[in-house]
């Protein structure tokens, strides 16, 4: 089977060109076993593209324990990377994921994935909850660096109060120039990843209600740097909102499975 690997500020994903629907999607152990970092190609997930009968593209996202996961907003970028390096699409995009369908545009390292609509925030004395096409916890700390983002965040993830799918974990940072440092704990994963695009969409719609950041809100994380673009509502809620940031192909190869 030939394979492609891309990554997104460090999020990293086995990208696999599926329009003749030949990959056994239903193995679940499979795609764990190619996603293991010790005994497989090693990434954060797994990522299907697909076309309808009309050419339609389709992306199809499984987490690295083997599971079809919710929207993964990296993913999306480096699918739409993916779909231009075949030559799939030229600088627009359009695709269906687990959430609906989404826009994407390539401007030269950058792609700009249009993300769902975001209709509002649960707000609670430690962190805020929301759904960015993936649920997320958003707590403000004050020293990120030092945090240790898997002890903190297990327990969360599995808090009864998200179940029975449990949460991602977001801890967040405001930095001196109003950059957002973000680390995120992601489900699926179970463990701290080097980016994650829904979360760092969280963050910075908590961040613009909470501290007032204006759109595009700028976004460090462990992998590199993204930004938020979005339309505040005046009733709550936030429309037009864009994950922005490089996203690359990595090496490309072949395994026997």
């Amino acid at each position: 089977m030939t394979f492609f690997k891309y990554q997104g500020t460090g999020n990293d994903f086995v990208m696999i060109d599926d329009r003749a629907r030949t990959f056994p999607s239903a193995d679940q152990a499979l795609v764990a076993q190619l996603c293991h970092r010790h005994f497989g190609i090693g990434a954060d997930g797994l990522i299907l593209l697909q076309t309808a009968p009309d050419g339609a593209l389709t992306m199809v996202y499984f987490n690295a324990d083997g599971a079809e996961g919710s929207m993964c907003g990296n993913g999306g970028r480096c699918f739409v990377r993916f779909a231009h390096d075949l030559g799939l699409i030229t600088d627009q995009a359009r695709f269906m994921a687990v959430d609906g369908e989404h826009e994407a545009e390539v401007r030269g390292t950058d792609i700009h994935l249009r993300m769902s609509d975001v209709a509002s925030l649960e707000h609670h004395t430690a962190f805020s909850f929301l759904n960015t096409g993936s649920p997320h916890v958003v707590q403000f700390e004050a020293d990120v660096a030092s945090l240790d983002v898997v002890a903190v965040g297990r327990p969360m993830r599995y808090a009864a109060q998200f179940s029975p799918g449990g949460t991602n974990i977001n801890f967040v940072e405001t930095q001196s120039d109003q950059t957002l440092f973000v680390r995120t704990y992601e489900r699926g994963v179970e463990d701290e990843t080097y980016s994650c695009g829904t979360g760092v969409t969280a963050a910075a719609l908590v961040a613009h209600i909470q501290l007032n950041l204006s759109s595009p809100v700028a976004i460090r994380t462990l992998g590199g740097n993204l930004r938020v673009a979005f339309t505040a509502q005046p009733g709550g809620g936030f429309t037009s909102i864009y994950l922005i940031g490089p996203a690359q192909r990595v090496f490309e190869g072949e395994i026997t499975v």
